[in-house]
């Protein structure tokens, strides 16, 4: 959060200028008041926003969503089903919760991500321009939110709720790409001590807070990027803006210690999987623990920032979800109880919560991998890499809800009904988030953009 430190300094312009910076996309203050003035976009931009929950490793769409319980042994769930709200559909058995929350979800059966390779595509990649799939919609809507300030694309990793947490893991893609889009489209990403903390600290003469004056003298230094036609209102109430932003809300929605406790209680996923239960003989140990010590809060966190006026936050833990039971990854039954616990229990509490505050209709959640896992269980209890098929749930957004849309072949392996790509879910992404249609006409955006955002079609049961 936003410290102020009490020094006998005089606020000079340099300071100013380095909490101007604050990282919010790498843009300076000016860059951030400049988003105010582009009123242009404001008719492309819905009031609506998206969580995309990144299971990093490739889930398995058996012991998820798609159980095939009648199948041989070898190709069935070994986490047997649990029935849901939905008459016939049936989930992975670590999933209660969200079997019961199965009418305000949407599950697709038929997703396909193309290979079988570790990577982002899902979220990074061809059909998105190089760049986070948040970025195509920051570089519509701006950086920042003219109102709160609030960044208008952030990735979430462990590190910004736990700081002993490991780093992100960028072996397999960036999270922060923009491709061709420029710096000022990339995530916010925060930390939890280090470098964000430290551009959040200002050491401002207390006194110095109270007088007014002297501090619109100081915004008055700093160039305020105002375009050449005047759209914003009057300098006056742009240096009150730059105040709001600096000493006001934009670090709070990062700050869960003003969130209610048992809100906090019934996200948090670290009583569910207690480290000294997880196997130390696998080498991704520490990506077990900090999932389970850290998804439920990232979660907590990314409905925080969409309440305060983010359009997309990327989730993502760690590199988790590659069941081989090999010297790295445990088998899928003991995998899945050090994975499946922690998710139902993040993303229930979050479409409860959402719901709860209204705003299911604005928040669009999505959770996928980047691919699923073999419709045999090898040799050692585990799943291998599957390019075919993979899991794919959303909820909210305002769109259908209490479906599966698709089938999958009967050993889980393939679609047995129309594929649904990346390509789909961009679409669906976009669509949610901006006035397709007004972005097609839009004058002065660059061509390949306009075409990623308008030129595929949404999974249309949704709509």
């Amino acid at each position: 959060m936003l410290s102020l430190v009490q020094t006998s300094r005089r606020f000079g312009r340099r300071e100013f200028l380095r909490i101007g910076g604050l990282a919010l996309g790498g843009l300076s203050l000016a860059d951030v008041l400049a988003a105010r003035a582009a009123e242009s976009t404001a008719r492309l931009v819905k009031d609506r926003s998206v969580v995309f929950l990144f299971l990093h490793g490739g889930p398995s769409q058996f012991e998820t969503f798609d159980p095939k319980m009648s199948a041989p042994a070898e190709v069935r769930s070994t986490t047997d089903e649990v029935t849901t709200r939905i008459p016939g559909v049936t989930f992975g058995g670590s999933f209660g919760r969200l079997a019961s929350l199965a009418d305000k979800l949407a599950v697709v059966r038929s997703f396909t991500t193309g290979d079988a390779n570790h990577d982002i595509k899902p979220i990074v990649c061809r059909d998105t321009l190089g760049a986070n799939m948040g970025s195509l919609y920051s570089r519509i809507a701006g950086p920042n939110h003219p109102v709160t300030g609030v960044p208008r694309n952030a990735a979430l990793y462990p590190q910004a709720v736990a700081p002993d947490a490991g780093p992100a893991i960028k072996s397999f893609g960036n999270f922060e790409a923009t491709g061709t889009l420029g710096g000022s489209a990339a995530p916010f990403v925060p930390g939890s001590g280090g470098q964000m903390q430290q551009a959040m600290q200002l050491s401002i003469p207390l006194g110095r807070l109270d007088d007014r004056r002297h501090l619109l003298r100081e915004f008055d230094r700093v160039q305020m990027g105002l375009d050449a036609r005047g759209s914003l209102a009057g300098l006056d109430a742009t240096r009150e803006q730059a105040f709001r932003m600096i000493l006001g809300g934009v670090a709070g929605a990062f700050d869960l210690a003003r969130e209610d406790p048992h809100v906090v209680a019934r996200y948090d996923t670290a009583p569910l999987v207690r480290p000294a239960a997880i196997s130390r003989r696998w080498n991704n140990y520490k990506h077990y623990t900090d999932n389970a010590q850290t998804l439920g809060k990232l979660l907590l966190m990314a409905r925080r920032l969409c309440e305060a006026g983010c359009g997309f936050v990327t989730v993502t833990t760690s590199f988790v979800w590659d069941m081989h039971a090999d010297v790295n990854n445990a088998g899928m039954a003991e995998g899945m109880g050090y994975m499946g616990l922690p998710l139902d229990h993040a993303v229930s509490a979050f479409i409860e919560d959402v719901e709860s505050r209204g705003l299911s209709d604005r928040i669009l959640l999505v959770v996928c991998g980047e691919m699923g896992r073999t419709p045999r269980i090898n040799a050692k209890g585990g799943r291998d890499h599957w390019g075919n098929l993979a899991p794919l749930l959303l909820a909210g957004g305002g769109l259908r809800m209490g479906q599966v849309i698709g089938q999958s072949t009967r050993d889980g392996g393939s679609p047995l009904s129309e594929p649904v790509t990346i390509k789909h879910l961009l679409a669906t992404v976009m669509q949610s988030l901006l006035d397709v249609g007004q972005v097609r006409i839009a004058d002065g955006l660059p061509n390949d953009l306009v075409q990623a955002i308008t030129g595929g079609s949404p999974i249309p049961a949704l709509f």
